[in-house]
């Protein structure tokens, strides 16, 4: 018999044991939308009707505690929380990383954050943010964890020395495989960060069963994240498909299924299928693509006829170990290419407030994947040898980390 699974939130709620070591202690919680309960009350509400602890700070990532910014860089000031009467800082506003003072009204930090298993999320650039900062003002660290809804596989090129950005925490491959738990205790172990840090574990969290392989789907709703990430199916296509945040195609933002697929007025889909066909025909398994038409209500291409690919992963042709979402995502930009070599694929515009350097490269950790691209000479098989002896050494590192067997 399986059990249901029981996020850190909901541990923590129902074990005073797991809150006995916060007692006297001013507690502050990292949070957002998807921070909810099994019956989907807001982490902060939760924690704030406990007698016990004694919260007297909040703090909301990117897209805000409870709020819905859609866009990247459209920031969320401080303000009081108008139900409990605690200040709410930002750390994606004035800051990205917390002050002084920020860290001065708190002792213990719950982290509780639903990630999506992606280098670039920037809530694991937060985390490793709020490690630092609490490293070195002597607070404590708890991530009430949950699970990574893209499971365990590990895909793509590993973040370059230097390129460390707020879409790039570390030298982490694009899909990295861990829960944010289990992500903290690599943060500390890299950055050899000393605090008092600790994991509620989930329990019967199963990353290999299916269906959900990582999500647990059919026992809990899915809340969105951040605004675009509306679904399973776009968590498991999102290591490939945030790439197009650095290109001129649509994402399908401005659509219902942002992320799950891409296009252009001027592309054509059907010849770019035939091509990444015939280029990679293994780079397609474990999905099912279709070529359909949509016309983005806001961001790119607003308003006009696109034509493009819709990555489907829910019905049963879905492979979990066989999708490699990265690898699709990047031969559909080497068959554009070859098609229309002089296409302008890279997007030139500040992304994460970068202004030097490309968006797709910031996105890739380095220009590795860009330059492949746009060489005529290089084959899917030479991207296959710079990336997989890095997805095989992080999978030698991370196995330290892991804290679901």
């Amino acid at each position: 018999m399986s059990h249901s699974v029981l996020f850190g939130l909901d541990r923590l709620i129902a074990d005073p044991a797991l809150r006995a070591p916060l007692a006297g202690r001013r507690v502050a919680l990292l949070a957002h939308p998807a921070s909810v309960t099994r019956s989907l009350d807001h982490a902060l509400d939760a924690l704030a009707a406990l007698p016990d602890i004694q919260l007297t700070a909040a703090f909301g990532p990117q897209h805000g505690l409870r709020g819905d910014k859609q866009d990247n860089m459209v920031e969320s000031p401080d303000y009081l929380d108008p139900r409990h009467g605690i200040p709410v800082f930002s750390l994606y506003g004035e800051v990205r990383r917390p002050t002084d003072a920020m860290m001065a009204t708190f002792d213990v930090l719950l982290v509780d954050l639903q990630d999506l298993g992606c280098r670039i999320y920037t809530f694991i650039t937060t985390l490793r943010y709020v490690l630092e900062a609490a490293a070195k003002h002597g607070k404590a660290v708890w991530v009430l964890d949950r699970p990574n809804p893209a499971g365990r596989p590990v895909e793509g090129l590993r973040l370059r020395a230097g390129w460390e950005s707020f879409v790039g925490a570390g030298p982490l491959p694009m899909r990295h495989g861990l829960t944010m738990g289990e992500l903290g205790h690599w943060f500390i172990a890299t950055l050899g960060l000393q605090l008092e840090y600790r994991v509620i574990e989930m329990q019967h969290w199963q990353p290999e069963a299916a269906p959900g392989y990582g999500w647990p789907l059919g026992e809990r709703n899915w809340v969105n994240p951040s605004p675009n990430a509306a679904s399973l199916a776009m968590a498991r296509a999102y290591a490939g498909t945030v790439m197009l945040e650095g290109t001129t195609l649509s994402e399908g933002r401005g659509t219902t299924r942002a992320l799950e697929l891409f296009g252009a007025p001027d592309l054509d889909a059907r010849a770019l299928l035939t091509e990444m066909q015939r280029l990679a025909p293994a780079w397609l398994a474990g999905c099912r693509l279709r070529d359909c038409w949509f016309e983005p209500t806001f961001h790119k291409h607003a308003g006009k006829l696109c034509n493009g690919l819709q990555i489907h992963v829910e019905d049963g042709h879905y492979d979990h170990a066989a999708f490699r979402p990265w690898r699709l995502q990047a031969l559909a930009f080497k068959a554009l290419r070859n098609l229309q070599p002089a296409y302008p694929i890279w997007r030139d515009f500040p992304y994460e407030y970068e202004h030097d350097r490309l968006a797709i490269d910031l996105i890739n950790g380095s220009p590795l994947l860009r330059e492949w691209v746009d060489d005529p000479a290089a084959t899917p098989a030479d991207l296959e040898a710079l990336t997989q002896p890095d997805e095989t050494s992080w999978l030698a590192e991370r196995e330290a980390f892991l804290l679901y067997r």
